[in-house]
């Protein structure tokens, strides 16, 4: 049946009086004693009785008035949590990120956006980017923050930040800094990567590939923070994120090795599924990261 009936039958049954309903609804009183038969013609009952104050209920009508009530209590008290959560005043962002991402970029904005808006919960799963990808398509999390260049037509991806990938050692191997090498010189000394199964690796591979380099990695780790580790520790020459080591290069804790055949850039990357929207939440945060443009790879 058409709601505008029950609005009708509701604001007539709330003020006793067809006149005032037609006021509160901005519409004749004709059109709302159109709308009431109409509805007890659907129903096949009398709603309403004339007194000399206006109208009353009838039995039928206080049976009905009981469930429209609260089916406009329920309505009433909808709008009130939509307009909540689009205040940011209640919500939740789940989100997914790496370990590394989440320490080296993700967190001081977490900060920013709770100082703004405490209210919203924040939830942050730490998988790799093949989990990141499979718990999207799970309705799992909101958005995930994936190291890109990434391919997959069922998703959005927004560049928040470019990052350059690059080689470091520790003192052991400081010597290598002095000058460009030829990337075919870097792979003959102990080369440490993160394991096979990341996107950063599946990026450096390439890399390797495209400069017709074959490589047989000494270390295979679980994350950036444990190659930085084992380069300080001089296990060898790691590829690592420039980004999240600036302060390590300052001051002497690491050393870029640079190799002739320059490194591409690529970036970090907010995706999530085309075609479900983002909460009002998950979008306030995106944007914070970074305002550039949307783009579908």
């Amino acid at each position: 049946m058409n709601l505008e009936l029950y609005k009708s039958f509701y604001y007539i049954a709330q003020y006793g009086s067809i006149s005032k309903a037609a006021d509160h609804l901005y519409i004749t009183q004709p059109a709302v004693s159109r709308s009431i038969r109409q509805l007890e013609d659907e129903l096949g009952c009398t709603l309403f009785s004339r007194t000399p104050k206006g109208v009353k209920l009838t039995p039928e009508g206080e049976i009905l008035y009981q469930y429209i009530d609260q089916a406009f209590n329920f309505i009433s008290t909808a709008e009130s949590k939509i307009k909540t959560v689009k205040n940011l005043l209640d919500g939740e962002v789940r989100i997914g990120v790496s370990d590394t991402l989440c320490k080296n970029y993700l967190i001081p904005y977490l900060k920013l956006f709770n100082t703004l808006h405490p209210k919203i919960k924040i939830r942050v799963i730490c998988p790799t980017t093949p989990g990141i990808i499979s718990l999207l398509k799970a309705g799992k999390i909101d958005f995930g923050l994936i190291n890109m260049p990434y391919h997959d037509d069922q998703l959005v991806f927004k560049k928040i930040m470019t990052t350059q990938d690059c080689f470091v050692v520790g003192e052991k191997y400081r010597y290598l800094s002095n000058k460009r090498m030829p990337l075919s010189e870097i792979v003959k000394f102990p080369l440490l990567l993160l394991e096979k199964n990341s996107n950063s690796r599946l990026y450096i591979d390439q890399y390797f590939k495209d400069n017709s380099v074959s490589v047989e990695p000494d270390f295979e780790l679980g994350n950036i923070d444990l190659l930085i580790q084992f380069a300080k520790y001089d296990f060898g020459i790691a590829c690592v994120i420039r980004n999240f080591i600036e302060e390590e290069l300052e001051k002497g804790r690491l050393y870029e090795v640079k190799p002739i055949e320059a490194i591409p850039p690529r970036a970090i990357g907010a995706v999530w599924l085309k075609d479900v929207p983002l909460s009002i939440a998950a979008n306030e945060l995106i944007a914070q990261l970074d305002d550039g443009e949307i783009s579908e790879i």
